[in-house]
């Protein structure tokens, strides 16, 4: 059966990812061969100190970015869009959506991004005597409250901005477990939330004498392969502004963009792991068993079929780097140089490999939010050097994508050298490793570990969560995930290994006892920069 066949079949799977700055949409066989690819680039606000995305934004962009996706169908395979075998959907984890009974936004959407949930996150760590990082969507609710936010009264439904979109969609109040593992901490041993803390939460909160229970207001739980509802005639009218797209297809359970990195860099087997690196970085390890104690820096979270995931998450990772080749690329029209962003990257990430192993004195923090692995709960984006600093521009390049990796090296080592985890093999993917023998080359350096990259990393989550909707409708019977992607996904792909080396590794320990050191700057920067 030929392309063109495959779609008008719905032999396909749609998978759309609503990033930091871009929501992508990927129409796949049932292999993972990607048919036609949705773009539809957007950046977050900061509002009243609220790191935020207006529900008109989160409307207009995944439609655009399906319409996107349509067109492209229509102009390659002349083909219109009528139906998909089955549709994922994936978002950035955590963060705070929160509705009443009619379906009406209670407050502004809080991102990943927003750190203002510092006393709620340790009472409830301290309560539960497990790690609750400022993000999840416990300690967002948990603020609230604490806050006296009147909304929190009249709380009928609270999830992640994939639960948000998957309801719109089925009508369905369910969520993937690795996403739900970002609102709430998950028993791996019967894939739904911990019972013991549901149960302290609600004492926690009897006092304010709510109608609600932490049950009645989250979502259900479900993991890889479970039927999460179908496309109502309402949804395929919001998603498909041409009318085009029929209703009943099925969905699978919406996923978290940690959990869709996993899928899509086949890490969701005990002793792999993956690091994402883009605006924000996260480095992800399958454990075989559970960690010895509570650590602040990092998240324990799950893959999509509920095995413990260790998570070092940082939230700030190229954003800054990005604002940079900006700044080179207005330098270019300035001389009338045509340079377009694709060619910047990769020119000036290459050119950094002519830099010190050390970055040659430099040091940058792109803190554009605050960081929970250093415990500095807000943003200030700093570069420093000393006059003895080698200041040219492949350090100046290199000192900034060191940076990137900072704090999540910080996690990694927490998880190797304190805990011992065993990791058969690093997978990269996201935009720091779209340029080739770069990013990956200073990741191996940091995690002193060989590191792939698949030659589909560049397709990132939105690939990932299309494969967990081919998974949904292709699976045989009591086929694992693992062993799906194993032999029908994964068995035919290639990819690039690169083995760290050892004046490298060196170099980047150099950097980062120079960055540890440097936090203190940075935290005077925030008491300064007030501006």
């Amino acid at each position: 059966m030929d392309k063109k066949e495959l779609i008008i079949n719905g032999k396909t799977a749609l998978g759309i990812e609503l990033g930091s700055t871009r929501i992508k949409g990927v129409l796949t066989d049932l292999r993972g061969n990607v048919l036609a690819v949705g773009i539809h680039d957007w950046e977050n606000s900061f509002i009243d100190n609220i790191w935020t995305y207006s529900l008109e934004d989160i409307h207009a962009g995944i439609r655009h970015c399906y319409s996107s996706l349509r067109e492209e169908t229509e102009q390659k395979y002349g083909v219109t869009l009528h139906t998909i075998g089955a549709i994922g959907i994936s978002a950035m984890m955590h963060g705070y959506m929160a509705l009443d009974k009619a379906g009406n936004q209670l407050a502004p959407f809080q991102t990943w991004r927003n750190t203002n949930t510092q006393k709620a996150a340790d009472e409830l760590t301290d309560l539960f005597q497990f790690n609750i990082p400022l993000r999840w969507s416990v300690a967002h609710l948990y603020q609230r409250i604490l806050d006296g936010e009147e909304h929190t009264k009249n709380l009928d439904y609270v999830s992640t901005l994939s639960g948000y979109i998957h309801w719109k969609l089925t009508g369905q109040r369910v969520l993937g477990i690795g996403d739900a593992a970002g609102m709430f901490p998950i028993d791996s041993e019967t894939h739904d939330y911990n019972e013991v803390m549901v149960k302290k939460f609600d004492e926690l909160i009897e006092p304010y004498h709510y109608s609600w229970k932490l049950r009645d207001i989250f979502p259900a739980v479900l993991i890889a392969g479970e039927n999460a509802g179908s496309l109502t005639e309402e949804g395929a009218a919001f998603l498909d502004e041409s009318g085009n797209l029929r209703a009943g297809i099925p969905l699978c359970p919406p996923e978290g963009d940690a959990g869709t990195g996993m899928t899509a860099t086949n890490s969701v087997a005990p002793a792999t792991g993956n690091i994402s690196a883009g605006t924000s970085t996260f480095a992800m390890i399958v454990l075989e068993k559970q960690l010895s104690k509570v650590y602040r820096e990092i998240d324990m979270v799950t893959t999509p079929t509920g095995f413990p995931c260790a998570m070092s998450h940082a939230n700030n990772g190229t954003s800054d780097l990005n604002a940079w080749v900006g700044i080179f690329g207005e330098f270019c029209k300035l001389m009338g140089i045509q340079a377009d962003a694709g060619t910047l990257f990769e020119k000036l990430y290459t050119h950094s490999l002519k830099g010190d192993a050390d970055c040659g004195g430099l040091l940058a923090y792109g803190y554009y939010s605050g960081e929970n692995i250093t415990m500095i709960n807000e943003g200030r984006l700093a570069f420093l050097r000393t006059a003895e600093s080698r200041f040219n521009l492949a350090n100046f390049m290199k000192s900034h994508l060191y940076t990137s990796l900072g704090a999540v090296k910080m996690g990694m080592d927490i998880l190797m050298e304190e805990e011992n985890v065993k990791i058969d093999r690093i997978t990269g993917h996201g935009g720091f490793f779209k340029t080739k023998g770069v990013g990956q080359r200073y990741l191996a350096a940091a995690v002193n570990t060989p590191v792939t990259v698949m030659d589909t990393a560049s397709e990132g989550g939105a690939w990932g969560i299309a494969l967990l909707a081919a998974y949904l409708i292709d699976k045989e019977p009591q086929e694992k995930l693992e062993d799906y992607l194993e032999n029908k996904i994964f068995k035919g792909l290639s990819g690039e290994t690169v083995c760290p080396d050892e004046a490298e590794v060196e170099g980047f320990k150099v950097f980062m006892d120079r960055y540890k050191r440097g936090l203190d700057i940075e935290k005077c920067a925030i008491e300064v920069m007030n501006w």
